[in-house]
């Protein structure tokens, strides 16, 4: 996730205006509590939740302190890690777990099994061929009737649920002609492939959507 100057020290209470130097993303601020709001109705209440594409690492700082009975497992690409080791290190949760080394395309994961997978904002940045290694590989590290959460824009009946999904949709293929909002209606299909079903789509703020996985062999 890109970085941006905004930051709300009052969101992280072991930080200080000095550590403003830290990577943040605004999108993280804003949705951060709407999205914890959900899963602590959908998380299990314990166990090891595994999250793809962690960007800057709020996400880590803000749900591992929310959620103190979960395991909070970040990964990034490599060039992402630094700034993901600094909110922990802000953060100081032990339930916020060093970040493995994974790009979601790779055949082999760093990790054997979860309880749970979760992804913000990670789809619509890559293109169709890794979404699918993707769901692959949580198949494979998810256990059986382990929920997997993806939250993020999503087209359906082929449109765009607003001019602003459009417009992101137009400067994501600017920089990556692969990339772009995906339709949700294909990402459901893909994701049974791997034996993944839909249990819930939860409309959420700024034109986004929640869609909520179960692993079913």
């Amino acid at each position: 996730m890109a970085t941006n100057e905004h930051y709300d020290p009052s969101l992280y209470p072991h930080t200080s205006p000095v550590d403003a130097d830290l990577p943040v993303s605004e999108a993280c601020v804003r949705n951060q509590q709407p999205i914890a709001e959900v899963l602590a109705q959908e998380l299990p209440a314990a166990g090891v939740v595994l999250e793809l594409g962690s960007g800057t690492g709020q996400h880590g700082a803000f749900f591992s302190r929310r959620f103190p009975r979960l395991q909070w497992q970040p990964s990034e690409l490599a060039d992402r890690i630094a700034g993901i080791n600094a909110w922990r290190a802000k953060a100081r949760c032990h339930n916020f777990l060093p970040p493995l080394i994974l790009d979601v395309a790779q055949d082999l994961w760093p990790i054997k099994q979860v309880d749970a997978v979760f992804s913000a904002n990670l789809v619509h940045f890559i293109g169709w061929n890794k979404v699918r290694s993707m769901l692959g590989g949580v198949r494979r590290v998810l256990k059986k009737s382990g929920l997997a959460v993806f939250y993020g824009p999503f087209n359906y009946g082929g449109k765009f649920t607003s001019d602003g999904n459009r417009r992101l949709d137009q400067w994501l293929k600017q920089r990556d002609p692969e990339s772009g909002i995906k339709h949700a209606e294909q990402f459901i299909l893909a994701a049974r492939r791997e034996k993944l079903r839909l249990l819930k789509d939860i409309a959420m703020p700024a034109n986004n959507r929640l869609l909520i996985l179960q692993k079913y062999q």
